[in-house]
């Protein structure tokens, strides 16, 4: 529910972003005053779920999600109501628009009540947290990385929201033994994108004490991937980094009685893994290890679970993908560009990197 209620979030953030947009404040009759004090507060409810989302979690705080929840769609539908309302060009009189201006403000005020309400009850709870901690701290690890890609750490990623919060979802879940999570896509379609992305969510970043980031590749060897899983440089020096066995039992109690979660990126056989399962203990405590492969066969012998298959982008998302990335927006602001815009999405046939 904490990953609903942290998806609403960034849909209503995002809502309100667009509605804050140059291009659309000239269209649109909105309080600005009352929109920005919104946006603070729906971003207050989101860092508070960023920072918390490891605590364990009791009746009152999952009430208090399950509000955030149902507050954030039903700000979300008032809002999308308003803005479709005030396009209908020449469909109201003046009179009609000002009663709906000042209705859709009342909403607006109703659902800032609601917020604070939450709040309210939010920061109670974090004071009796704070009061257990002076007691005794909580230390979060620092996330180790091997080779973790250069793209940028915000990529843009149209038509991958829906599949971060799912991806996150599946890592976040209330199931504790260690859960293996294959994500299966061809090459280009943005595997490596939304791994990087969730490995560097801050949701997800509070949900485990340690992180290793391991590239694999077709051309693996299972002595500099247990070095690179270490943090080891791979120069060969040193006898115990020359033995498999000895990395592998450094490696298990690194991890043993942590809460971990292991990207292994781009891999094209189970060999590798094969060869490394064992040094991976199972701390029931919720530990994840995401797997990225272009190939169906090596997903299927690999997963706890069910891969999570990338399919194609449609040319719809494609399209919103170009234009995000040349215009830096969802629509393109030159008419006289669509035509010959739309033919170049088409032409990368919905593979992101393409685009």
């Amino acid at each position: 529910m904490a990953v609903a209620a942290y998806a609403s979030l960034l849909s209503l953030m995002h809502v309100l972003d667009n509605v804050q947009h140059p291009a659309r404040r000239r269209r649109l009759h909105l309080d600005r005053d009352q929109i920005e004090r919104l946006q603070k507060k729906v971003k207050f409810l989101k860092d508070f779920l960023e920072v918390h989302s490891q605590r364990k979690s009791n009746q009152e705080i999952e009430d208090l999600v399950r509000q955030i929840a149902v507050v954030s769609y039903e700000a979300e539908h008032i809002i999308d109501l308003h803005v479709v309302d005030q396009l209908r060009e020449g469909s109201q009189d003046e009179g009609h628009r000002m009663a709906a201006i000042s209705s859709f403000c009342l909403d607006i005020d109703k659902i800032i009540e609601e917020i604070d309400s939450i709040t309210k009850e939010l920061m109670m709870i974090q004071e009796g947290w704070n009061n257990i901690d002076v007691q005794k701290p909580i230390v979060l690890a620092p996330a180790t990385s091997s080779k973790i890609p250069s793209s940028e750490k915000n990529s843009t990623m149209v038509g991958f929201d829906e599949h971060l919060i799912r991806i996150m979802d599946e890592l976040a879940g209330d199931k504790y033994d260690l859960q293996i999570l294959p994500v299966v896509g061809m090459g280009g379609i943005g595997k490596t994108t939304l791994a990087k992305n969730t490995f560097d969510h801050p949701y997800i970043v509070n949900c485990f004490d340690i992180r290793i980031w391991s590239t694999i590749s077709q051309e693996y060897n299972v002595l500099e991937i247990l070095r690179g899983l270490l943090g080891l440089p791979n120069d060969g020096k040193g006898q115990e980094s020359s033995d498999v066995r000895k990395l592998g039992e450094m490696l298990h109690k690194r991890l043993f009685g942590r809460k971990y979660l292991i990207v292994m990126d781009d891999m094209w056989s189970t060999e590798p893994w094969d060869e490394i399962k064992l040094f991976f203990p199972n701390n029931g405590n919720g530990s994840r290890i995401m797997i990225t492969t272009r190939l169906s066969t090596v997903a299927a012998s690999l997963g706890s679970r069910k891969p999570y298959m990338l399919d194609f982008l449609d040319q719809e998302k494609s399209w919103n993908l170009l234009c995000e990335k040349v215009f830096g927006q969802k629509s393109c602001p030159y008419p006289e560009l669509e035509a010959i815009g739309k033919d170049i999405a088409k032409y990368c046939r919905g593979l992101p990197l393409q685009s």
